[in-house]
């Protein structure tokens, strides 16, 4: 009889958060009617934040800020991604301007927090893709996208196993501390896929995780929880407040 939820593995961790990055440029093109249809210039590690990227940053500062001390991060670690190392410097300065009892927090970067790499369809919004390669888009549709290797890249299950060797490699060299990964849509959703447990269902129908979001694991016994998923909450009221 198959379990309906994973079965979780225990975890040394004291508890994880994961952030996914303030909105960036990539984001706003491919959003943009006047540009999906075509690909973006330069290179996915080298993009930017937009102006309202910038502001989701402040707005995570005050999150940051007010969180208390036992939830607090003692270890941050990033995607080497521009668009993360930026969230995560600006945040840490706004939260340092609104609370200047905040010690710094000990920061790494790791290749394997990076995205999911697109190969020859690298900055290409969806309707690119099928504008480039009909053949490619069709066969991404037959196999669904948790498996579909891009010529070149990665399919999210390739994204999924290089988190899970982060994540067991993290649980060693920080048990015990509260941990945030400043990352990408795919990789949050794959520490959730690899958390929830093994047996845990194919997180393949999951809507992509807001820009500027945070997710929380919280320990309970031994196991890490899913307690928050992809919160906006700080953003919101912020402006609810204006």
């Amino acid at each position: 009889m198959q379990v309906p939820e994973g079965l979780a593995a225990p975890r040394a961790l004291g508890g994880l958060w994961a952030i996914r990055h303030a909105q960036s440029e990539a984001n706003a093109w491919f959003a943009d009617p006047a540009t999906d249809q075509r690909p973006m210039p330069g290179t996915d590690a080298a993009v930017e934040l937009t102006t309202h990227g910038h502001w989701q940053t402040q707005r995570l500062g005050d999150w940051l800020a007010s969180l208390a001390g036992v939830q607090r991060p003692t270890l941050v670690v990033c995607s080497p991604y521009l668009r993360t190392r930026l969230t995560w410097a600006m945040m840490a300065e706004a939260a340092a301007g609104r609370n200047r009892h905040l010690s710094p927090i000990r920061t790494l970067v790791d290749e394997r927090l990076r995205d999911r790499e697109m190969g020859v369809f690298e900055l290409h919004p969806y309707k690119a893709i099928q504008r480039r390669s009909r053949e490619e888009a069709a066969r991404r549709e037959r196999v669904g996208n948790w498996v579909y290797r891009p010529p070149g890249g990665e399919s999210l299950a390739d994204v999924a196993l290089r988190v899970r060797g982060f994540l067991d490699e993290l649980d060693v060299v920080a048990a015990g501390e509260q941990v945030l990964v400043v990352t990408h849509d795919a990789v949050v959703v794959s520490l959730r896929y690899i958390l929830d447990g093994l047996g845990a269902p194919v997180p393949d129908s999951l809507e992509p995780v807001p820009n500027a979001s945070v997710s929380q694991w919280r320990r309970e016994g031994s196991l890490l929880r899913l307690r928050v998923w992809g919160s906006v909450d700080h953003l919101r009221a912020d402006a609810q407040a204006g």
